[in-house]
Formats: C-alpha cells, sequence, structure tokens
C-alpha cells in the first residue's frame, strides 16, 4: 500500500506561502531531515503551481544541492492539474477525478511525498488521503498570508513524533486520528 506524506514550512500563526520567513532559521539539521524525507519518497504529488515553480527551480540548482538535487530532478512527479497539457520534468498529470487517481496510486506502492501544494493538501485532506503530516512550525508570525488550513476544515490528529532543532524550528509529525 502506497503512503501520502505532505511536508509543510508553516509560520505560528498558520500562514504557509512563500517560505522567505524559513531562511533565518533554516540549518543543516533541518536540511539534513529535508534530505531524509526526500529520500525516504519514490514519487513527488504536486498542485500545479508547485509544480510549475519547482520545475522553474530545481533543473537550475543541481549543482549547488548536490544529491538532494539529482534526486528531486529525476524522480517521477504526478502532479494534479486541469491546466498543463504538457508534462515535463519527469512529470505526469493526474486524470480524472484527483481523489480517485490519488487512491490509484497509493493502490500501488511507494511513498508520495507533498510539499508546498496547500489546495492540494486541502483537498486530499477532505478526501482522507494523507497518511502522514509532517510540519516544520517556524517560531515568527507574519500576520498575513495564506493559511495551510483553508477555512472549515476539521481533522482529528495523532502526534507520532516530534524534535526542536537548535534554531527553534518545532518539527512535528502528525497521523490521521
Amino acid at each position: 500500500m502506497g503512503k501520502i506524506v505532505a511536508v509543510e514550512y508553516v509560520t505560528l500563526d498558520g500562514v504557509f506561502e512563500e517560505p522567505v520567513w524559513s531562511g533565518p532559521y533554516f540549518n543543516e539539521e533541518l536540511g539534513a531531515w529535508q534530505d531524509s524525507n526526500l529520500q525516504e519518497a519514490d514519487a513527488l504529488l504536486l498542485g500545479r503551481r508547485t509544480y510549475e515553480g519547482f520545475k522553474a527551480a530545481w533543473p537550475q540548482m543541481e549543482a549547488e544541492t548536490g544529491h538532494f538535487g539529482v534526486k528531486m530532478n529525476a524522480m517521477p512527479k504526478h502532479v494534479a492539474t486541469t491546466t498543463l497539457t504538457d508534462p515535463e520534468w519527469n512529470a505526469t498529470f493526474l486524470t480524472g477525478e484527483v481523489a480517485d487517481a490519488v487512491t490509484e496510486l497509493k493502490a500501488g506502492s511507494g511513498t508520495f511525498l507533498i510539499n508546498g501544494s496547500g489546495t492540494l493538501v486541502n483537498y486530499l485532506t477532505r478526501h482522507n488521503l494523507i497518511d502522514e503530516y509532517r510540519l516544520m512550525i517556524y517560531p515568527v508570525v507574519v500576520g498575513e498570508g495564506t493559511r495551510l488550513w483553508e477555512p472549515g476544515t476539521r481533522l482529528a490528529l495523532t502526534h507520532s513524533g516530534s524534535w526542536r532543532s537548535a534554531t527553534g524550528v518545532e518539527v512535528i509529525s502528525y497521523v490521521p486520528a
């Protein structure tokens, strides 16, 4: 059975978009943790906007990011989109109803990693398709921006692990209760 893991950067006030605020807190231990998430994954599962941003950035970052960038560029990507037609960067576009397509992915094997992709995370949460949420909660309040959870989201979770980086980032893992 496949596994869907969402890894998200989040502020104390729940904002996850454009995480430029993470820079001062990101360090080698968070980098190593992110590397372990990527190495565990067999494929990425992304929303269209995140896919387009990653596709534009990662091919130019391989030299500076080493094996992380090599894996990021080489691994398969499954993308939820209704507007794109020409998959690039080892991508396959999900067809039909997204919940059905992701259920089919999960019927196989492997770990599918979601980074960013807030609309997709919320959609898959509503359909009970995410197996684990790994949140990096940064000790910063930005006051405005897109929140990870859409209004009205209700979700019961069970704590499955946590640790704190030297820079004060709380890394907390949850599974659906």
